[in-house]
């Protein structure tokens, strides 16, 4: 056994069962371990797409994603996912295979100091070097599977992995615990939540994470919290719940503020404000937060109470308390949802991006899994959209990166093949990572990637617009529309120009044997008044 195989062997112990990452000749080592160890090798079209692909793996499966480049312009691509990752909270292991030992640090083809570049957008970056490399996988892990969770860096001179070794194997990683709140703090929280009229729960990132989802509701249903979530947590609860007011701080945000300013308490439930900072939109509401860590918040806002520790014991505790009462009923909370969600359908002619949405929805089956990209339909998919189940709904809201939706997609699609996958993404982010469409048909899964192609890198000509600049540098296309190509990569395309021909055409793809892309050529001009109302 080589080191490589003690790497690969220490992955799989600890629930890893692939990899994501393109070769180099450094590279190869590993990818031989992972072919004799049983941990599958998925080849994807640029580094940026295996981080990402690795964030997903590691938020479905409870095991840190995996993923793997070369050095130098390897290790560059690669940071893209791996940031997202640590600003998004999710477990990974990225390795970069390096040179020789005895060549780092020298002036020499394609060498960077891979630690001084992953030390700011990892938990920490660490060398593996002969003699304790189960122990340095272990400990990643460890480090990467405890909360606040997040990417470890490995770095693999090529000379350690291909080095024989009698080194044990460590035992299964074990993830830090952080330590329950204090009952103080927990009590006070009772106090202010059953002293409240009109109390408005906001579910966050951290709210992804818990171990239980049921407990999450119990505290929602206990107390009679209407709630409202970000992005990221949407499915925590199924949105259908009568107590759900949708997201926050995407499409017809103000529809959601004026309604959240009508509280008398906000209650932050797993809030990270990394998604979307309070001050943005909490005005004089008072705040009490129950999160993992401390909130970050600026002096304008009134924080009357905060709770800090395993947020899963804290949710424990809010089931144990009396449950509280409050003034809202469910006729005004029906209201309101009805009115936020005819705003965000404004009436049109045309085939407009909304109309797209909701026909990908009815497309695919209640419990069926999105991964999406980053643009202005980021914003018109988070408040429309919605989700049934956790871990149903992914997007970047804390990085942010155009590129995830494709790489996230797959990743989603190989974590549950069972389950029915759609990718959905603007025309922008399609020519990023249209590379990925074979990686798609490579893997052989049924997978429909529907393309809203509205010739424009439409968020950023919203804000021109608002800002009163002129229009330049954010058109796609200016030729006049034409139909798609008979296929990208092999993989089958074609358009889809009504809501009815999409819905039709998703169902076909999900039910085909591999990838399918769908281009519908919608009309986004309701961004000016949705997205940036």
């Amino acid at each position: 056994m080589n080191n490589a195989d003690l790497i690969i062997a220490t992955l799989k112990a600890n629930g890893v069962t692939r990899g994501f990452g393109i070769p180099s000749g450094n590279v190869l080592p590993l990818m031989e371990a992972m072919r004799q160890g049983g941990v599958e090798f998925v080849l994807t079209a640029h580094e940026g797409s295996a981080g990402f692909a690795a964030d997903v793996t590691g938020r479905m499966t409870g095991a840190p994603g995996l993923c793997i480049a070369t050095l130098g312009p390897g290790a560059t691509n690669l940071a893209t996912g791996v940031g997202g990752a640590f600003l998004d909270r999710s477990p990974m292991i990225a390795i970069t295979c390096n040179l020789n030992t005895d060549q780092l640090g020298r002036r020499i083809q394609m060498w960077i100091d891979h630690h001084a570049l992953f030390k700011p957008i990892t938990k920490a970056t660490l060398k593996l070097k002969p003699g304790c490399v189960a122990e340095t996988v272990t400990q990643a892990t460890a480090l990467a599977l405890s909360e606040p969770k997040g990417p470890v860096h490995l770095d693999l001179p090529e000379d350690v992995a291909l080095a024989a070794t009698n080194e044990g194997f460590a035992p299964p990683a074990q993830p830090g615990k952080l330590a329950a709140a204090p009952d103080a703090a927990l009590a006070r929280a009772a106090e202010l939540i059953a002293a409240a009229k009109r109390p408005i729960a906001i579910l966050g990132a951290t709210a992804m994470r818990v171990a239980d989802p049921q407990m999450l509701r119990n505290v929602i249903e206990r107390h009679n919290l209407p709630f409202a979530t970000t992005t990221m947590a949407k499915g925590m609860i199924d949105e259908d719940h009568p107590l759900s007011l949708g997201c926050i701080e995407r499409a017809c945000r103000q529809v959601q503020r004026k309604f959240l300013r009508s509280a008398d308490l906000i209650v932050g439930l797993g809030y990270d404000t990394v998604e979307v900072e309070y001050e943005a939109w909490i005005g004089d509401r008072p705040l009490l937060q129950i999160d993992i860590e401390p909130v970050d918040v600026a002096p304008s806002v009134k924080l009357v109470h905060q709770v800090s520790g395993d947020f899963d014991a804290s949710l424990a505790r809010l089931n144990a308390v009396p449950a509280a009462a409050n003034q809202w009923n469910a006729a005004m909370l029906a209201e309101h949802r009805r009115s936020f969600h005819a705003a965000l359908r404004p009436a049109a002619k045309s085939f407009t991006a909304h109309a797209a949405i909701d026909a990908v929805r009815r497309a695919l089956p209640r419990e069926g899994l999105i991964a999406f990209d980053v643009g202005a339909h980021t914003h018109q998919i988070a408040s429309q959209w919605h989700a049934h189940a956790p871990k149903t709904f992914h997007i970047t809201n804390g990085w942010s990166s155009m590129g995830f939706g494709l790489p996230g997609a797959i990743a989603a699609k190989l974590a549950r093949p069972e389950a029915p996958v759609v990718c959905l993404l603007g025309d922008g982010c399609f020519q990023m990572t249209c590379g990925e469409v074979a990686t798609a048909k490579r893997l052989n899964i049924a997978l429909p990637i529907v393309v809203l192609d509205d010739r424009w890198l439409a968020l950023i000509k919203v804000k021109q617009i608002r800002r009163q600049f002129p229009l330049y540098g954010t058109e796609l296309q200016a030729e006049a529309y034409r139909a798609p190509p008979a296929h990208y990569f092999g993989v089958p395309a074609l358009a889809a120009n009504s809501p009815d021909a999409l819905e039709a055409a998703v169902k076909a793809a999900l039910a085909a044997t591999g990838p399918t892309v769908i281009e519908a050529v919608v009309d986004s001009e309701h961004y000016i008044d949705t997205v940036y109302d």
